[in-house]
């Protein structure tokens, strides 16, 4: 697997962070229009303080948000991103692109919410269209760009994270904590469903973000049961900083049907309900559950392997493998394009060789994220969609 012919693929794109994805000029562009101050105002300098290949720790990975947050609290900082993202996703060869961002980490008020909903998909739509009125497109010699836009809520926050959250906390100071990130969790998704049957904007499913350890999905069940009533799709950042009772959670509760990362999945050490006796057996009957309800899990290599210490840098721990010989479907992401310093051509190739994936393997892998994606349109476009990624699939392995 080449990094030539990985580039050349038709890709999906299904777990991408707004915020973790900013070109660093442009950053730096925004925060000098905008007052933000940075360790760097160079290129390479912002790269050696800040995003960097390899960190010490998740609060250091971390760090990097506190920038590009401050520096996208406009709608046209937020477009601006957003357009550069689709730009960079289609030179790496991604032809579906999922974007997921909290609104309420950029934005003051519920109804700013919605118009940040709405600026990221006007950024999205501007780079799209003018990629799929291209010759290439039009002569079937490449598939469409499609996308979705994915609304997450925070597990956890605090004052001076953002204007939204520091309102709420000021005009809440009287209820609990977990209160109040109830109530934010139910209006970003009450935002989240007015942007898309209100204006038309792509928002395909609603997310959990954020520090995972201590702050359980519980507090956001009703949050997810509006978007299940809603028609909404769901995935759930899960067994990343916590053990497999959290993926059960987000499956059973959150009515997931995607996981993102999921790196906890086999560790039956970290089962902590006395009620589960046999751990190992807990986690196969969840591992199988995933495989056989086809639950994608938005694998992101790079980015666990930096915020994982027990990983040791080496992809070969990473339990990727072990949920591919489940048969589960896995999609591989790049989770940050700038906080991990990475592509999609680089992440699938970093899978590829740690699998020791063959040919048809490979494909497998690819086509599952288109398989898995969220898809706006009717159920008979996202499977003619699927099926043009894979006739094309085919066409580059066979030429």
């Amino acid at each position: 697997m080449t990094t030539e012919l990985i580039k050349s693929l038709p890709k999906s794109e299904l777990h991408s962070h707004l915020d973790g994805s900013v070109r660093v000029a442009t950053l730096i562009d925004l925060a000098r229009q905008s007052g933000v101050e940075l360790p760097s105002y160079e290129v390479e300098g912002l790269r050696e303080l800040v995003f960097k290949q390899d960190y010490s720790s998740l609060a250091e990975y971390l760090k990097g948000f506190d920038y590009t947050c401050r520096a996208l609290r406009s709608f046209e900082a937020i477009e601006r991103v957003a357009c550069e993202m689709v730009e960079d996703a289609l030179g790496d060869g991604v032809r579906y692109l999922e974007v997921r961002f909290a609104p309420q980490l950029l934005v003051r008020t519920g109804e700013e919410s919605v118009r940040a909903l709405v600026a990221v998909d006007q950024g999205l739509k501007r780079a799209a269209s003018e990629f799929n009125r291209g010759a290439a497109v039009r002569e079937n010699r490449d598939i469409p760009f499609e996308y979705g836009i994915i609304c997450c809520a925070m597990r956890n926050f605090h004052h001076g994270m953002s204007g939204y959250f520091d309102n709420l906390l000021d005009v809440l100071s009287e209820s609990s904590r977990k209160d109040v990130i109830v109530i934010a969790s139910k209006e970003a998704v009450r935002c989240a469903i007015r942007a898309r049957d209100d204006h038309g904007v792509p928002v395909v499913a609603f997310d959990l973000a954020g520090e995972e350890s201590g702050y359980p999905s519980g507090h956001h069940f009703a949050a997810y049961d509006e978007a299940h009533r809603n028609f909404m799709c769901k995935t759930v950042h899960a067994g990343e900083a916590y053990g497999p009772e959290s993926i059960y959670e987000a499956i059973t509760r959150c009515h997931a049907e995607r996981i993102g990362h999921g790196t906890s999945m086999f560790q039956a050490q970290r089962v902590q309900n006395p009620s589960v006796t046999d751990k190992e057996g807990y986690i196969d009957a969840i591992a199988n559950y995933i495989a056989a309800r086809r639950i994608t899990v938005e694998v992101c290599p790079t980015s666990n392997l930096q915020t994982i210490p027990e990983l040791g840098g080496d992809l070969t721990l990473h339990p990727v493998r072990r949920m591919i010989d489940y048969g589960m479907a896995v999609a591989v992401c790049t989770d940050n394009t700038l906080v991990s310093h990475t592509t999609l051509t680089h992440e699938l190739a970093l899978v590829a060789e740690a699998c020791s994936l063959d040919g048809a393997r490979f494909k497998q892998l690819v086509l599952a994220g288109f398989k898995g994606a969220f898809y706006y349109g009717s159920y008979a476009a996202k499977r003619k969609f699927v099926k043009r990624a894979a006739d094309r699939i085919d066409a580059i392995f066979n030429s």
